[in-house]
């Protein structure tokens, strides 16, 4: 038994906007589930495999109100690639972010609800990954959330330090999950979460059961009226198990 990272989740008071937005961005296809979802995902792309992380958007009329935990790292080829990009995501309506990084070789952004995205510079390890390089989590413990994550999922550790953990699919394609030390604590419910989903035949509450012996806990609200199940990591980072595909 075994999970994989299949797509993010990211709250969105005009989940069309932002999908629009992302879309452009990525140069990805948008298709939506119904009012108030809104799904992204390579064109030609056939759901679920290793090569994408794709997003789903859904609508939440509460306010983003402090820094993001998740955010996405899009790759770049060159400078002038970088340059390019930047300019772009400018005139699609993302901004100029700080969030105290200072003199950096990257540029943080923010879409155009807030939510926080770097532009990297480039760099070799992020060659094939496609537009989006890295998704990062925001952690107290890189090395804990590695050992946590390396068994929820079948994903491989590359890297774990006091600073950082690396992770990437088993079969070596696609963006990386990263889980970078920072000083702020969570604060409230993530607006952008994982979801991860087991594979066929195998089952939801077996996969649930495992997940919490590993240390996922429950956020304790009434899950009775949805299909998949809730669960947050050790540092209470919420994910959502979705059902076996």
């Amino acid at each position: 038994m075994a999970t994989r990272l299949v797509q993010i989740n990211m709250k969105a008071k005009d989940d069309s906007a932002l999908g629009r937005f992302w879309a452009e961005a990525l140069g990805w296809g948008v298709d939506s589930e119904g009012p108030g979802v809104t799904n992204l995902e390579p064109v030609g792309f056939s759901y679920p495999d290793p090569v994408a992380v794709c997003i789903d958007i859904v609508a939440r009329p509460e306010p983003k109100t402090v820094k993001n935990r998740v955010h996405l790292d899009l790759a770049t080829t060159s400078t002038a690639h970088q340059a390019e990009l930047v300019a772009c995501l400018k005139d699609l309506g993302a901004t100029l972010a700080d969030v105290g990084q200072g003199d950096v070789p990257w540029t943080v952004m923010a879409d155009p609800e807030g939510n926080e995205f770097c532009v990297l510079e480039p760099r070799p390890v992020y060659r094939d990954t496609g537009p989006v390089a890295a998704v990062v989590v925001d952690c107290a413990d890189p090395r804990a959330m590695a050992r946590f994550w390396g068994r929820a999922m079948d994903w491989t550790v590359h890297e774990a330090t006091d600073g950082q953990a690396t992770m990437r699919s088993a079969q070596g394609v696609g963006p990386y999950l990263e889980f970078v030390r920072t000083p702020d604590p969570k604060s409230g419910w993530n607006r952008v979460h994982l979801d991860v989903r087991p594979y066929p035949g195998d089952a939801l509450e077996a996969e649930a059961a495992r997940l919490r012996a590993l240390g996922a806990t429950d956020p304790g609200f009434d899950q009775s009226e949805i299909s998949w199940t809730v669960l947050a990591d050790p540092e209470g980072n919420e994910f959502c198990l979705l059902t076996p595909a």
